[in-house]
Parts: structure tokens; C-alpha cells; sequence
């Protein structure tokens, strides 16, 4: 496994639980990250841009009748990425001595 890597752009809160959560899924609908992560459309929208333009999250537009649809994944890219982070906060929590208990 790479070293791990602390990940400026995913440690922004807002980007941060975007992908903790699509890290938990396949693929999600716009409408299920916007609700469970408790953002606007247009603050949602801007924050998948920056992760697919990272690389990071695909974006697949759809419509279900005459309404669109947009879903959202990780990418291969946004997962390595996401698993590298979490393994360089996991050693920054292990050095203070505190341990990381499952909820």
C-alpha cells in the first residue's frame, strides 16, 4: 500500500463528508448526497465540480421520464485518495495517543 497522504482538498468538511459518503455507496443521486449532507443544490453542485475536476467523483446525467437526473461516484482516483487520507488522519489521532473507537 502507498504511504499515506494528507489530502488538502478532501479535508474540507463540506468535501470531506461528500466523500465519506460516497465512499459507502455505488452510486448516489443528487438528491440523497443533497439531503444527507445538508446543502443547497447550488452549493452541492459546486463542490461535485471540484471533485470531478480533481478526478475524483464521476458525474452520470440522466432522465427518468423529462426529469434529470444526476448521480455521483468515486472514481478509482477519488477512492485511492480518499483511503490515503484517512490513513494519514488515523496516524495523526495515533500519535496523540488517542485511540479510534467505532461508533
Amino acid at each position: 500500500m502507498s504511504p499515506s497522504r494528507f489530502d488538502e482538498l478532501i479535508h474540507a468538511p463540506t468535501r470531506l463528508a461528500i466523500v465519506s459518503l460516497l465512499a459507502a455507496v455505488e452510486w448516489a443521486d443528487f438528491k440523497f448526497i443533497r439531503d444527507e449532507v445538508h446543502l443547497s443544490d447550488s452549493a452541492l453542485s459546486k463542490q461535485l465540480t471540484t471533485l470531478e475536476e480533481a478526478g475524483y467523483v464521476e458525474i452520470r446525467k440522466s432522465f427518468v421520464g423529462k426529469r434529470p437526473r444526476t448521480s455521483a461516484r468515486l472514481s478509482q482516483t477519488g477512492r485511492a485518495a480518499f483511503d490515503l487520507h484517512v490513513a494519514a488522519l488515523q496516524e495523526i489521532v495515533a500519535r496523540s495517543g488517542a485511540t479510534i473507537r467505532p461508533s
